[in-house]
């Protein structure tokens, strides 16, 4: 038998996790009003979208419409189910919550699960052979050398990778662990020789990887002393594990980017760990892999500022050319800074200390433009004319990466008062590259969309294998207007994202604002069955049963329930303009919408009721084409026909024809509720 969690230990793990806090993890947040916005984790964009109402619990984002309480920001952003966000934020803050006996979960949530643990067993392991084994005394000694002492271990979680090729295989299995998590973790592969499987890591130094939230996702292995192979091995891509959206170090240095409004961006592993040690908190690493787009929208999420510490070879400047131009399209404000000839940043801070660090930072770190120029006269291109239009043509390619048209301006600017051109020429050649992006850009977008075409053709032809069935009557011919009837067949193109009509959010929403009087004559007016959105018909009919058990009905009671609630709530209640910097906007427009709640909800009913019929009308003459007795035939053309009389009159006839006014005691009811909602606003905003 499955342990149940309580409903009321839900509660309290709702109750004490701070969503502001619980976000914040992932996304730079900043108080607007009564909320908090940033940048949405959820979808690409610039300008700030995305709100957390601590209030009610629950984020929603207006440009993407993801929204939800803590519970499902843990999801998404872990990618986990809904009893281990909760174990998640209860071991977070506090709560005790019952042991599982045997949750049953599904399958995919019990492989994500056995990897965790897998990842995790890996790491005891591993740390165990670091600290207590005799093969390990060259890692120790490494370590020893950089200054790491055993809580700097503990704390990153460092170990040791035994050379005997399946040491950890073996041990896991005799301690219960499964096979599958094993080789899905990356943990060991098979062998060649297909009887088996071996370590993936051997006789090497192991580098936890975190998510942002401390989870152990994947290992680094370094190998030691001169061993002709590679210097470091990864984990393989796997379900918990996607090496292009992580940084590492991050989980340790997120709030310190914060505070500081600046990430320095280094390239190794030691190079985080010693500049952690010594004081430098604000630091996280590619970790030897080029830095990618997701990983710069994760920075900017924690801070505006970055800068980058490459190596001076050839390969650290290429990556470093690179990660200008993806910070720079991110919005970002790009710093590089280079160290003396020999030393990186994990052998400078050892040797000069924090004090020195920042200092040269302070004193040598330079914008991108003033950089590159640097970087070009100590190797003799900005004295040759041919390689001087070289570098220009680099720094402008980087300046049309920016997207805000002031910042472009004023570098061209800056550039100008360097390479002594002109403006004109420098904007006229930017204008070109400007163009030659956004074609180079529209190109590739019209490559996915063929791409996504091509699969979505696989898909029906996969799906549809000919159906020869006898022509059906027409939709016109049964009551079906011209505009329905020339719309091409859904079989022929691929099915767009389902969006939740608005107008059954509009019924939700005037219910729970509006209390009981507004619920007896919505109630009244339709039923479930016209609700096309599932979880809208779940909760329009959760309300109109608390409402015959007089209970109450309300925001903020839907905010504290179960899953998917909050979640809806979120996307039905909170509208841009109730979390808008402008306060007459986040008032003034909310109550003009809603001076006559009874009119809005006559409108909603009627798109309702119109929608519904349409559906009945296409599954009547689905139902009529596969009938195969000709009474049943006779029987669904009636029924046909008369779905499509009642909507022709519901479409020719005004709402108020169609739907009474309510009495005056309640529509005086409902109309106080609008006067107290905004005293109560006004109130909270000090107005």
């Amino acid at each position: 038998m499955a342990t149940m969690i309580p409903d009321e230990k839900k509660e309290e793990v709702r109750d004490a996790a701070d969503i502001v806090e619980v976000v914040e993890d992932y996304v730079k947040l900043k108080r607007s009003g009564r909320s908090w916005k940033g940048l949405c984790p959820f979808h690409d964009e610039k300008t700030p979208s995305f709100h957390v109402t601590p209030d009610l619990g629950i984020y929603k984002c207006f440009g993407c419409g993801e929204s939800g309480d803590v519970f499902n920001f843990v999801m998404e952003m872990e990618g986990v189910g809904f009893v281990e966000a909760m174990r998640s934020l209860a071991d977070r803050y506090g709560v005790s919550l019952p042991e599982e006996d045997a949750e049953e979960f599904d399958e995919e949530h019990n492989l994500r699960e056995g990897i965790y643990h897998a990842l995790k067993y890996a790491g005891v392991f591993f740390f165990r052979h670091l600290m207590e084994t005799k093969e390990a005394q060259k890692a120790r000694d490494y370590l020893q050398e950089r200054g790491y002492d055993r809580s700097i271990i503990k704390k990153y979680g460092l170990g040791y990778a035994p050379s005997d090729g399946e040491k950890l295989y073996k041990t896991a299995l005799d301690s219960g662990l499964n096979e599958e998590y094993l080789l899905e973790a990356g943990l060991i592969k098979p062998s060649n020789r297909g009887d088996g499987y071996y370590d993936a890591f051997r006789g090497r130094l192991m580098f936890p990887i975190f998510n942002p939230s401390g989870k152990v996702i994947a290992y680094a292995g370094r190998v030691l002393g001169n061993e002709k192979t590679a210097k470091y091995i990864n984990s393989p891509q796997t379900k918990v594990y996607n090496k292009s959206k992580v940084l590492y170090g991050i989980n340790f240095a997120k709030n310190e980017i914060r505070k500081q409004d600046e990430v320095v961006l280094v390239e190794g592993y030691t190079d985080v760990i010693s500049l952690q040690q010594y004081g430098i908190k604000n630091v996280a690493a590619s970790s030897g892999t080029s830095l990618t787009p997701d990983q710069m929208k994760l920075l900017h999420r924690y801070g505006d500022t970055i800068t980058m510490i490459y190596d001076s070879d050839s390969a650290g400047q290429r990556a470093m050319k690179r990660g200008i131009n993806i910070a720079l399209r991110e919005g970002m404000d790009v710093k590089l800074l280079e160290l003396p000839e020999g030393e990186d940043p994990d052998s400078f801070i050892r040797q000069f200390g924090k004090d020195s660090f920042l200092e040269l930072k302070r004193e040598e770190s330079e914008d991108f433009l003033s950089y590159q120029i640097h970087k070009a006269k100590d190797e003799g291109r900005w004295e040759e004319p041919a390689e001087k239009k070289k570098v220009i043509s680099e720094i402008l390619e980087s300046i049309a990466h920016m997207p805000d048209q002031v910042s472009r301006e004023t570098y061209v600017q800056h550039l100008n008062s360097k390479a002594k051109i002109g403006d004109r020429a420098l904007f006229d050649e930017l204008g070109k590259i400007r163009k030659h992006l956004k074609d180079e850009r529209k190109k590739a977008r019209q490559r996915e969309k063929r791409r996504k075409k091509r699969e979505a053709r696989r898909r029906e032809e996969q799906q549809n294998d000919g159906d020869q069935r006898p022509q059906a009557p027409t939709p016109h011919s049964v009551g079906f207007n011209d505009q329905e009837a020339s719309r091409p067949s859904k079989k022929n193109q691929p099915e767009p994202p389902k969006k939740r009509p608005n107008y059954e959010k509009e019924l939700i929403r005037l219910m729970l604002m509006y209390d009981r009087d507004m619920i007896d004559y919505i109630g009244s007016q339709c039923n479930d069955r016209q609700f096309e959105d599932k979880q809208l018909r779940k909760f329009y009919e959760d309300i109109i049963e608390r409402y015959k058990d007089e209970k109450e009905v309300s925001v903020e009671t839907y905010a504290e329930r179960e899953h998917p609630y909050p979640k809806l709530v979120g996307e039905i209640v909170l509208e841009e303009h109730t979390v808008s910097e402008r306060h007459h906007e986040k008032i003034g427009v909310q109550y003009k919408k809603d001076k006559n709640p009874y009119r809005t909800a006559k409108g909603a009913l009627k798109a309702l009721k119109i929608h519904y019929l349409e559906r009945l009308q296409v599954n009547l003459y689905k139902r009529y084409n596969s009938s195969e007795e000709e009474e049943e035939r006779k029987k669904v053309m009636k029924a046909m026909k008369e779905a499509g009389r009642q909507r022709t009159l519901l479409q020719e006839s005004p709402i108020d024809e169609l739907f009474p006014d309510p009495d005056s005691d309640a529509a005086k009811k409902v109309s106080d509720k609008v006067f107290e909602y905004k005293m109560k606003h006004e109130r909270e905003s000090g107005q």
